[in-house]
């Protein structure tokens, strides 16, 4: 995924909207990805990002985003400038927030595509959490 938003954000994003819309596949498979990612957020060989992403070791604007982005993809009817303004306030600028609002469009298809086919989590998926 190109972009300004780094990749680890986007599969957060991903991973956090499609395990609260219990998209099985989509949780797991992005749930991985991010993991794959933790070290760049935090150098400890044991911390996996998906597993608190309330941590402190979570940089803010990534918590603002994920939530901003979380509440556009399931209720994009509530979606204010207050929460435009806070995208801003953690550092975002206007390219950041169209993509990361792109980002809430992109998880909702992926979901309803992996919903649709019944697509199922392959072994080579789950090696990987191993």
């Amino acid at each position: 995924m190109i972009g300004d938003v780094p990749n680890v954000l986007k599969q957060l994003i991903i991973y956090n909207v499609s395990k609260k819309r219990n998209c099985s596949y989509c949780a797991t498979a992005h749930g991985i990805f991010a993991d794959s990612m933790s070290a760049m957020i935090n150098e400890r060989e044991d911390f996996k990002v998906t597993e608190n992403l309330d941590s402190p070791e979570i940089p803010e604007s990534y918590k603002v985003a994920i939530e901003v982005v979380t509440q556009a993809a399931l209720d994009h009817q509530n979606i204010s400038d207050k929460d435009f303004k806070k995208l801003k306030e953690v550092g975002s600028d206007l390219d950041e927030i169209q993509e990361l609002m792109a980002q809430a469009d992109l998880v909702n298809m992926l979901n309803t595509i992996a919903d649709v086919s019944g697509i199922k989590i392959d072994n080579e998926l789950l090696e990987a959490t191993a």
